[in-house]
């Protein structure tokens, strides 16, 4: 029976997805965005618990790949479709689709890399997905924050759209959070991005999160640059 608990949470996973989809169909974003957040909860347990259970294996892992899809790459285009749609470059609603192409090309891609087993070739798709998803939330909630005005900018979320899809399918290293140990020397960089994360997010609380995101793609690109 343990066997089976890592393909639940992938399951769990790829339901939660579907709801998300299902509320942003309806254009409720908010809920759309909760359920995301289920999905990356259970997205970053079913490994671990593979791990912890020694049950890893080819059928786990394309399954990951299958829920993440719909949740990480469906949904979030799905996101930013309708965030477009009702901005003035509705026209250009359609390049929303670059995320779940691309993101699928950067599944199929993670399945057959053995270089990603302890890192990530490429932007994964739950960070592209949090950073599009946080939009609807900081709105919602922070109404009057700082970042709105930036957000409200509809040739921004073109332009992010289009870099942050790009960015899934770079050949860049970025550092993942799987610890292999808990010395500091050999996780610096993983403790040094928890810190900041904690610290930002009591200060930001949503808006945090697209800094997050675009502070993890400047740290591991220096940290790409100072191990060579």
């Amino acid at each position: 029976m343990l066997k089976h608990i890592p393909n639940l949470l992938t399951i769990s996973n790829l339901i939660c997805g579907c709801l998300a989809l299902y509320f942003s169909f309806h254009a409720n974003l908010i809920f759309t965005a909760y359920f995301v957040g289920l999905s990356a909860v259970f997205d970053f347990t079913d490994g671990l618990a593979a791990r912890l259970l020694k049950v890893s294996g080819p059928m786990g892992r394309e399954l990951d790949s299958l829920a993440d899809m719909v949740s990480f790459g469906v949904v979030p285009g799905s996101v930013v479709f309708h965030l477009l749609e009702d901005s003035l470059l509705s026209n250009y609603a359609f390049i929303a689709l670059l995320i779940p192409a691309f993101s699928a090309y950067r599944l199929a891609k993670f399945n057959i890399d053995d270089r990603q087993l302890d890192g990530f070739i490429g932007l994964n798709t739950p960070t592209c997905t949090l950073f599009f998803i946080s939009f609807p939330l900081i709105s919602h909630f922070q109404p009057n924050h700082f970042l709105n005005q930036f957000i409200e900018m509809p040739e921004l979320l073109l332009l992010f759209t289009i870099l942050l899809s790009i960015a899934m399918v770079l050949n860049v290293s970025l550092f993942s959070f799987k610890f292999k140990n808990l010395q500091f020397q050999d996780n610096k960089l993983r403790f040094l991005f928890i810190v900041l994360a904690i610290v930002l997010t009591l200060l930001l609380h949503f808006a945090a999160i697209p800094l997050l995101v675009l502070l993890y793609l400047v740290l591991s690109v220096f940290n790409n640059y100072i191990a060579e």
